[in-house]
């Protein structure tokens, strides 16, 4: 079992906005650029890129979701207090 992951997300407060940028992932376009576009958290900057974190770090439904993509893998919208968030996980 992986302990440390590493993952970019984007976060949006609406949960319509999170489908329309899901639709736009599945059509091919970038991660972070879409991150940089529209999340509202500091992560923007930087793609999304989280960085690398721990089990028990983040709130349980990000981190449920995040620990079970795969390298590469993007999730559907995980809704938390914060908002509706797209992950993908990078290494």
């Amino acid at each position: 079992m992986t302990n440390e992951i590493r993952c970019a997300h984007i976060l949006v407060e609406k949960e319509q906005l999170a489908k329309e940028i899901l639709a736009k992932i599945g059509k091919g376009e970038s991660f972070s650029k879409l991150a940089e576009q529209y999340s509202i958290d500091g992560s923007r900057r930087r793609g999304g890129d989280l960085g690398t974190f721990r089990r028990g770090v983040m709130v349980k439904e990000f981190e449920s979701a995040a620990f079970a993509l795969e390298k590469g893998q993007v999730s559907g919208i995980v809704r938390t207090q914060f908002g509706y968030h797209i992950i993908k996980r990078l290494e």
